[in-house]
């Protein structure tokens, strides 16, 4: 079982930058493949970035060159760093967390808007 706790959202205006923290507990964060999804009002959960546990990382087309995924497993932490950001990136941000199983986050907003 994995709990995982993101923070660091909030509302930023167009063209600037916010970083997403997403800490685990309850198990060996270092086994998972970790990422960020997010769904905007009306739509989907879309992939945003992944990462494995050998730090190969993998983005969306809509975010490549602007956000930037990492871990830390020592801390046991995931981190999303979005630069400029722009009004479509407004949605809740999820963090996941898989293996054999996938555990989520319970989400936290992120709003891009002047």
């Amino acid at each position: 079982q994995v709990q995982l706790v993101e923070s660091g959202g909030g509302l930023v205006q167009p063209g600037g930058s916010l970083r997403l923290s997403c800490t685990a507990s309850g198990s060996i964060f270092r086994i998972y493949t970790m990422g960020w999804y997010r769904q905007a009002p009306g739509k989907q959960r879309e992939l945003v970035a992944t990462i494995t546990t050998d730090s190969i990382t993998n983005y969306a087309d809509s975010v490549k060159g602007r956000f930037t995924i990492s871990r830390d497993n020592a801390k046991s932490t995931l981190y999303l760093q979005m630069n400029s950001l722009k009004p479509e990136d407004t949605a809740v941000y999820y963090c996941n967390a898989r293996r054999a199983v996938t555990f989520w986050g319970q989400g936290i907003q992120v709003t891009v808007s002047s």
